[in-house]
């Protein structure tokens, strides 16, 4: 049990050690933020300082060596982490002067500086070359220290910038071996033995101090604000997670504060919020970093922030068109949402209403009803007569030929052709077919009453049929009627009106190249014409 317990507390220590260093990386977010607000500030009182040097060089004889050598040796330190081209010219104004010195170390101080800058800024063919021309012979051990420092950095920079399988390598084993070197020369100071704690093999690790302990001994120590940028990015190489975004944010504001624009950390910080899916923090931190890279001059940071900056813009790209699309989503959501609560008040309000008129609906709907049913009732009755109409008709037709046939077979036998001529003749073959095609006309009108109209809905505007007065239906309009009966073999239709096939085809091809419809679907309309019309 007091195992348990003791267990539980460990966690909760260690859950609030955690939820403090996040705090804290927020706070120094926060800091960072308004820092870069007031950078220019920083950047004005840099120029004010580096300009008073200017006066004060300006002020000292030309023939005072050595006054002038400090002065111009603070200038250059000025502007070896401000502006490259002016620490170059700077630089080589202090090897220049240096050379009128008695003292050899002054000017292997000046050539090292200078090859300083070139490393940084990615001018690696001239650091080489101006490390050449350093003579090594007899060098003190703090200057040896500086020397083999100085190569293992160019060798380092050197397999980033290629980073890749084959050279890099080599140039990594060679600054390895420079600073392994360089380590032996002299005692390191308190500083250095502080700082060698973060890299303790992982034997030792139980002596790391935390990030936390870095923190405050970079604060509490006395250290410039250059210094503290310097030491808090090489520290952070040995943390991950918020204790690494710690130290580096904190090596970034420190950056801006001393106007310092060959800056790291403000990249590497934007590389780890990257990782972290910090995009749009990462972004700023990127776009800070190119616009130190370009202000400063230095060509190999800016190769490395243009190979990651399209990264971080197209993932922020990417989550923007995200948040956005989430956003419609949202409001579409909330409109819907808003129309269906707004649909059930008035329907809520309809049905209070119509629960009071139920009654006077119902009484509507059945005289509705009945009035539908009459309709039907009075359709069927008239479909009833016309076909009682037709069969009649056709019954008159019967009896007509049936008398006129034993009348003429009558007179054959006695012999009276002249009079069986005479019946014959009585028959009106033409007066008939007009009176067929009369009822049949009136007949299918009756069933069909919108047939001319929904017809002429099918032709050309300026190809419809007119008909004349008293006319029903006309020789086309009866071959599509007999058709919409569903007559639809054309000999037959040829029989029935007494034309040729040949004519039959040629009405039909006639409208059917008058017609809004293709060809092969206008039958099909002429099919679709309902039985009665909408009433």
């Amino acid at each position: 049990m007091i195992k348990k317990i003791f267990v539980i507390i460990i966690l909760l220590v260690h859950v609030l050690a955690v939820s403090a260093q996040t705090s804290k990386v927020d706070s120094l977010w926060k800091l960072l933020r308004r820092e870069l607000s007031a950078e220019n500030n920083y950047i004005r009182q840099k120029e004010q300082k580096i300009e008073r040097l200017r006066t004060q060089l300006a002020n000292v004889p030309a023939e005072d060596y050595l006054d002038r050598y400090k002065l111009l040796s603070g200038l250059f330190n000025e502007y070896s982490s401000f502006r490259f081209d002016s620490a170059i010219t700077n630089g080589k104004k202090l090897i220049a002067l240096s050379k009128r010195l008695s003292g050899k170390h002054y000017l292997i101080q000046s050539q090292m500086g200078l090859a300083t800058v070139l490393v940084k800024s990615g001018f690696y063919k001239e650091a080489f070359e101006t490390i050449a021309e350093i003579d090594t012979a007899g060098l003190p051990g703090r200057l040896r220290y500086d020397y083999l420092n100085l190569r293992g950095m160019l060798f380092d920079e050197i397999g980033a910038y290629d980073n890749d399988a084959y050279y890099a390598v080599g140039y990594r084993k060679a600054a390895q071996a420079a600073f392994e070197k360089a380590g032996t020369l002299i005692n390191p100071g308190e500083l250095e033995k502080t700082i060698s704690l973060a890299f303790l093999p992982p034997a030792e690790q139980d002596k790391k101090p935390d990030a936390a302990f870095y923190y405050r001994y970079l604060l509490t120590h006395g250290l410039s604000e250059h210094q503290i940028a310097i030491v808090a990015t090489r520290i952070s190489h040995a943390y991950k997670g918020d204790d690494k975004l710690m130290l580096l944010t904190l090596a970034a504001i420190n950056d801006i504060r001393s106007a310092t624009k060959e800056t790291f950390a403000i990249f590497l910080l934007g590389q780890e919020l990257f990782k972290m899916n910090r995009n749009d923090d990462a972004y700023i931190c990127m776009q800070e970093a190119l616009g130190n890279a370009a202000f400063y001059g230095t060509r190999n940071r800016a190769a490395q922030i243009e190979s990651v900056l399209p990264l971080i813009a197209s993932r922020l790209i990417e989550e923007k068109q995200h948040e956005k699309e989430m956003l419609w989503i949202g409001i579409v959501i909330f409109v819907l949402v808003a129309v269906v609560l707004l649909f059930q008040l008035v329907l809520f309000r309809k049905q209070v209403i119509h629960i009071k008129k139920n009654d006077l609906i119902i009484t509507e709907k059945n005289t509705e009803l009945e009035d539908v049913n009459s309709k039907l009732w009075e359709s069927s009755r008239i479909k009833e007569e016309l076909i009682g109409l037709f069969f009649k008709t056709c019954s008159s037709y019967i009896e007509t030929l049936d008398k006129v046939k034993r009348k003429a077979q009558h007179n054959i036998k006695l012999g009276k052709y002249q009079d069986a001529t005479q019946v014959l003749g009585n028959v009106h073959i033409q007066k008939e077919k007009y009176q067929l095609f009369n009822t049949l006309d009136r007949v299918f009108l009756t069933l069909f009453p919108n047939f001319v109209s929904s017809f002429n809905a099918l032709l050309r505007p300026d190809e419809q049929i007119e008909l004349k007065e008293g006319e029903m239906l006309t020789a086309s309009l009866r071959i599509f009627a007999l058709i919409r009966l569903g007559v639809s073999d054309t000999e037959t239709i040829a029989r029935i009106l007494d034309y040729t096939v040949n004519t039959v085809y040629t009405y039909k091809a006639r409208m059917k190249a008058k017609a809004l419809v293709a060809p092969e679907q206008f039958e099909q309309k002429i099919m679709e014409i309902k039985f009665t019309d909408d009433r």
